[in-house]
């Protein structure tokens, strides 16, 4: 008897898939590549980040490794959040003899489009370690609601 593997069937997993293609063109080549800001230019460096959701907030987590919280700005504007920010390469570093610098210095900007379920004006953000962790909550209504139903 042969056992057959079950498919799971997704009418937009290839949409998905493009649209992720098109996103990482446009945002750097690669994991230590460089990406372009929302004015169009050459970015120095991409910071990474992950994005998640939950019944209260969607959070947005990035790595700045080497950054304290004064070289970080965020900002909304038109439902749009960005974080920018400057990484620099310190003075008594250029005195060393250098063979290899792989880390990437420089300015950055990452924007996120907003969605209309969340409270932009109550946002807050925290830094710690080099991981800046970004608080979205969701407007009261957006959030999910469990009541129980009498049953008779």
């Amino acid at each position: 008897m042969t056992h057959k593997k079950m498919q799971v069937w997704r009418p937009f997993g290839d949409l998905w898939d493009l649209q992720e293609d098109v996103n990482r063109l446009f945002t750097g080549y690669g994991r230590h590549g460089r990406g372009w800001d929302e004015e169009g230019s050459l970015a120095a460096w991409t910071p990474l980040v992950d994005i998640a959701e939950d019944a209260e907030a969607v959070r947005i987590t990035a790595e700045l490794p080497g950054m304290q919280q004064k070289d970080v700005k965020l900002a909304v504007k038109n439902d749009i959040l960005t974080i920018r920010g400057e990484r620099s390469f310190k003075d008594e570093e250029k005195k060393k003899n250098y063979y290899r610098i792989e880390r990437s210095y420089g300015s950055f900007a990452r924007s996120f489009t907003l969605p209309n379920t969340v409270e932009a004006d109550k946002i807050h953000a925290e830094m710690k370690n080099g991981v800046l962790e970004v608080m979205i909550p969701k407007k009261e209504e957006a959030k999910p609601k469990e009541f129980e139903i009498e049953v008779k």
